[in-house]
């Protein structure tokens, strides 16, 4: 089958030997990978229980997971984006501008979507630049980041 990957390096998800196939509806299922190997921009992975192409063509959408248990610790200054949600964001002028939604990939780098108590959304570029510090035990992202005027 072929697989995009967004893991860096792409090849780096055949480090797992285990899959978790998270599907639209939110069903997850276990496979062991048998083989895999790079191929242009892509992955061509062969996994346990899949054994033909209808198999595969099945898993079409299908988002690939890993336990949390095989990922290594990050290193400093780095955290799973997955651990930051949730926390409160405050930018350098002391306003709290929300809570961490979502994070999505754009051109420009990856977004921290920060949503207030009212409901509006403040995308912030989650970029070195622009985050500044993180205090996991306090439950806290400072980032240097305007708060937009309404």
């Amino acid at each position: 089958m072929h697989v995009d990957s967004y893991t860096d390096p792409p090849d780096g998800l055949l480090d797992y030997p285990q899959w978790v196939l998270r599907s639209g509806s939110g069903e997850r299922v276990t496979r062991k990978v048998i083989e895999g190997h790079p191929q242009g921009d892509r992955l061509v992975a062969r996994l346990e229980g899949i054994e033909d192409r209808d198999a595969a063509s099945r898993l079409t959408g299908t988002v690939i997971e890993v336990q949390r248990a095989d990922l290594p610790p990050p290193g400093k200054r780095q955290h799973y984006r997955a651990d930051l949600v949730g926390l409160a964001v405050r930018n350098l002028e002391g306003v709290e501008m929300g809570r961490v939604e979502q994070f999505v990939d754009a051109p420009t780098g990856p977004v921290m979507v920060v949503k207030d108590a009212a409901g509006r959304e403040h995308w912030v570029l989650a970029t070195p630049e622009y985050l500044r510090k993180v205090e996991m035990d306090a439950g806290l992202i400072l980032v240097d980041w305007p708060l937009e005027q309404e």
